[in-house]
């Protein structure tokens, strides 16, 4: 259950890369945007200076300083199969660890590092691979659960959202913590996503005892390739200046790919499906502390290629941070100008 973090880019554009085995951690990056003014240079005189490439009176950048976070992170996941009216849901879902982590941001640069440690879970039960919910849903006993070490998913993505109002509007003050939305904005986003995905097991995904319920009993694996455009909609809410709600929702039209396998027989068939990536994140910030609490993940759906009955895939994570901004030294920002010149190249500017 690890996601691969990735450098961020630029800031009117919104990148999510998802590299990971059962769960999207989606990663954030905003970029300047330049206009016929802002983000050149003027000069009067023999004084210079270089103008915000944003609105400051909207949200504050605090592009040299260094972020550095503390956080809690528990992620979720979990594979649904579509079923007639009346048959019972059930969902696989992995046991996944409480995480606790640390993270640093500097610029369009950050890095996050966590570790699921024992001792931060009270539920003494942990199994390997996956496990079926309800409690006692196709089990041998009403107490214990159907347990699937044999079950793997595997997910691989990328998303783009162009933010249309990135001059007033932030991203990064609500999922990066270096920059600090002053007043309540929000932007339209447009982009794409692509998404490759693999789902195996040594048996059928449908337990023998359900098996009768569902159309997609007998299927072992489920290959698929999702490409299409999306749209959505970002708002922050700022609260007497310190206080913010940040809301997200991105849906996306994809027109789809699937394969898969069953013991004696193998299908294909194209289809368009529709997918959402949502965020909700609520905090705190003044004086260069931030706290919050987010609420990150996506939901996917799969076409099956023998029954109209789909295959849903959900993940995500719930976070806790805490972080702090400083300004570096003299020291340390002599030792930070050859990345200052690299991002300055990358950003053209």
């Amino acid at each position: 259950m690890f996601c691969t973090p990735v450098a961020l880019l630029q800031r009117n554009i919104l990148l999510f890369i998802v590299v990971c085995l059962t769960a999207t951690l989606p990663t954030i990056a905003q970029s300047s945007k330049t206009s016929p003014v802002k983000g050149n240079i003027i000069i009067t005189g023999a004084a210079a200076a270089v103008l915000p490439d944003h609105d400051s009176t909207y949200y504050h950048s605090f592009d040299h300083y260094i972020t550095t976070r503390f956080y809690f992170s528990q992620k979720y996941a979990g594979l649904e199969l579509e079923r007639p009216i009346g048959v019972s849901k059930f969902r696989y879902v992995p046991n996944t660890s409480l995480t606790m982590g640390v993270g640093v941001t500097y610029q369009s640069i950050s890095l996050n590092l966590g570790y699921g440690f024992g001792f931060l879970n009270n539920d003494g039960q942990f199994y390997s691979g996956y496990y079926l919910t309800p409690k006692g849903l196709a089990a041998s006993s009403p107490d214990a659960y159907y347990i699937r070490p044999d079950l793997k998913i595997r997910l691989f993505g990328v998303s783009a959202y162009h933010l249309l109002n990135a001059d007033r509007f932030s991203y990064r003050a609500a999922h990066l913590q270096n920059e600090k939305q002053l007043r309540s904005a929000g932007s339209i986003l447009i982009g794409a996503e692509t998404y490759y995905g693999i789902v195996k097991a040594d048996s059928s995904l449908v337990p023998s005892a359900l098996s009768e319920n569902y159309g997609q009993k007998g299927v072992r694996r489920l290959d698929f390739i999702k490409l299409g455009p999306g749209i959505g909609y970002a708002y922050t809410l700022v609260i007497q200046k310190n206080f913010f709600l940040t809301g997200s929702l991105c849906a996306s039209a994809t027109l789809d790919y699937s394969y898969q396998q069953g013991a004696k027989e193998k299908a294909e068939k194209f289809d368009v499906n529709k997918d959402f990536i949502y965020r909700i994140v609520a905090g705190y910030d003044k004086n260069n502390w931030n706290v919050n609490l987010a609420l990150v993940g996506n939901q996917l759906t799969v076409t099956s290629a023998t029954t109209k009955d789909k295959y849903l895939l959900s993940s995500g994570n719930f976070r806790l941070t805490l972080a702090h901004r400083f300004a570096p030294g003299h020291k340390l920002s002599n030792r930070l100008r050859p990345l200052d010149d690299m991002i300055k190249n990358v950003r053209g500017r």
